[in-house]
C-alpha cells in the first residue's frame, strides 16, 4: 500500500504533518478529517517508490495490539500519576520493544517539546495509533480528563483484542477441517484410485457409470495437476486482491454473514463490537455524528460499517438514534431496544455497555459449542464423500470377485 506525506492543521490552528498509508490521497484527507485534521498538502512519499523504505519496514515488525494495550496502559498510570508527558515519554521509549512504535513516540516528544498537545502530536502517526485513539484523547484533552481517557481506551483495546481471538478461533476449526478434507480427497483422487483403475483395465470388464466418473475425475486431475495447482494459486491471489478492493471487500464482508453457523458468530461478534465502541465514544463526548464516523472506521466489516456510516445523514436531519438504527437493517432487536431506552432514560452508553456483554458472553458459549454445530455437517459430508467411492470402485470389485469364484 502506497505511503502518502501530508501538511494539514489541527482545530486550533496548529500546524501537523506526517505520513500515513492508504489506498489513495482520498482516503488520507478521510482519515484527517476524522482526527479533526484539516488536510493542506498531501503528496506521495518518494521513498516508498525507491524502495528502501519498503526493505527496511519488510524487516522492522508493525506494532502488535499488545503493544499499543502496553502503552495505553503506561499512559493511564504516568498521567494518573501526574508524571510530565514528556517525561514519561522519554521513559516509554527506552522500554519499547517495537522499534516502529519507539520512533513514533520521539516523534511525539518532538511534537510536544515544540508546543503541540498530545492529540495532535499522536495524529501525525494515525497508521498506529488510529482515529479512534486520537479523538478519545482529543476529547479528554479538551475535557481535562485525560487519565480517564487513556483508561477506558486500554479496557476498550483489551476487550476488542479479546473479540477478534474468538472471531479467529471460530473461523479456525471449520477452516482446519475443510483443508485436511480437501487434501485427502486430492490424495485419494491422484494416487489411489489410479491403483483400482489399473486392476479394472486388466479384466476389460463393463463398469458402473459412477465408476467411470470417479475415474475420469481422477484421469484428469492426474494429467492436469500441476495446471490445476497454477490455477488455484493464481485464483487465491486474485481473490486476495479483490477482497482488498473497496468493492471486493464489501462484497466479501456481507458473504462472511451468510456462512452457517459462522456467520452468525460473526455479527454478533461485529456488534458488540459496535456497542462498545460507541459506547466509549458518547460517554467520552466525542460528539455523536462524528462518533458514528469513528465506528463505522472502527469495524472489521466494510458492509456493516457503511450501514452504521449512512446512520450519520438521519442524525444530521434531527432523527434520533434510534429510528436511524432501525432504517439501518443490521441491528438485532436487542441493541434496538437498548438505543431505545438508552435515549428515553439518557443512558445509551449504560445500555450499549450491557448489550455489549450479552453479546460477547454469547459468542463466547457459540464458540465453545462450534465443534457440536459443525461435526454433523461434516460427518454427513464424510458419509455422502464415502458412499460415492464405495459405489464408484468397491462394488466393481464385489462384481469381478463374483464373477472370479
Amino acid at each position: 500500500m502506497p505511503v502518502f506525506k501530508y501538511k494539514g492543521r489541527t482545530g486550533r490552528g496548529e500546524s501537523v504533518s506526517g505520513t500515513l498509508e492508504a489506498e489513495d490521497a482520498d482516503a488520507v484527507a478521510r482519515q484527517l478529517f476524522n482526527t479533526g485534521i484539516t488536510p493542506i498538502d498531501i503528496n506521495e512519499s518518494e521513498e516508498k517508490r525507491r524502495g528502501a523504505g519498503v526493505q527496511l519496514q519488510l524487516w522492522r515488525p508493525r506494532p502488535k495490539s499488545e503493544d499499543l494495550i502496553l502503552f495505553t496502559r503506561q499512559m493511564y498510570s504516568l498521567t494518573k500519576a501526574g508524571v510530565p508527558l514528556i517525561r514519561g515519554l522519554r521513559g516509554l521509549i527506552e522500554s519499547t520493544r517495537n522499534e516502529i512504535l519507539a520512533e513514533a513516540l520521539e516523534d511525539v516528544v518532538d511534537a510536544l517539546e515544540s508546543g503541540r498537545d498530545l492529540s495532535g502530536a499522536l495524529a501525525r502517526h494515525a497508521n498506529i495509533f488510529g482515529p479512534l485513539y486520537i479523538n478519545i484523547v482529543r476529547v479528554g484533552e479538551n475535557s481535562g480528563n485525560l487519565e480517564e481517557s487513556f483508561l477506558r481506551l486500554g479496557q476498550y483495546l483489551q476487550l476488542d483484542r479479546e473479540t477478534r481471538r474468538k472471531v479467529k478461533s471460530a473461523l479456525m476449526y471449520p477452516s482446519m477441517v475443510i483443508g485436511a478434507i480437501v487434501i485427502a480427497i486430492a490424495i485419494v483422487t491422484i494416487w489411489v484410485i489410479p491403483q483400482f483403475s489399473r486392476m479394472f483395465a486388466a479384466f476389460d470388464a463393463e463398469l458402473p457409470l459412477a465408476t467411470r466418473g470417479i475415474l475420469a475425475v481422477s484421469n484428469f486431475a492426474q494429467a492436469w495437476w500441476p495446471w490445476l495447482l497454477v490455477a488455484a494459486v493464481l485464483g487465491a491471489t486474485a481473490f486476495s486482491y479483490w477482497s482488498k478492493t473497496p468493492k471486493g471487500s464489501r462484497t466479501w464482508d456481507r458473504w462472511k454473514l451468510r456462512i452457517p453457523a459462522v456467520g452468525d458468530i460473526i455479527l454478533r461478534a461485529t456488534l458488540a463490537r459496535f456497542a462498545r465502541t460507541f459506547a466509549m465514544c458518547f460517554r467520552a463526548g466525542v460528539p455523536l455524528v462524528q462518533a458514528l464516523t469513528l465506528v463505522s472506521r472502527a469495524l472489521d466489516n466494510n458492509w456493516l460499517g457503511d450501514r452504521v456510516a449512512g446512520m450519520r445523514n438521519g442524525v444530521e436531519r434531527g432523527e434520533s438514534l434510534h429510528r436511524t438504527a432501525r432504517a439501518a437493517g443490521i441491528f438485532t432487536p436487542l441493541v434496538l431496544q437498548m438505543i431505545q431506552v438508552g435515549e428515553e432514560t439518557g443512558s445509551v452508553d449504560d445500555m450499549l455497555e450491557e448489550a455489549a456483554d450479552f453479546y460477547e458472553r454469547e459468542v463466547q458459549y457459540d464458540i465453545d459449542n462450534l465443534s457440536a454445530i459443525i461435526e454433523p455437517i461434516l460427518i454427513v459430508f464424510v458419509g455422502i464423500l464415502v458412499l460415492l467411492l464405495a459405489l464408484g470402485i468397491f462394488l466393481p470389485m464385489w462384481d469381478l470377485a463374483r464373477v472370479a469364484m
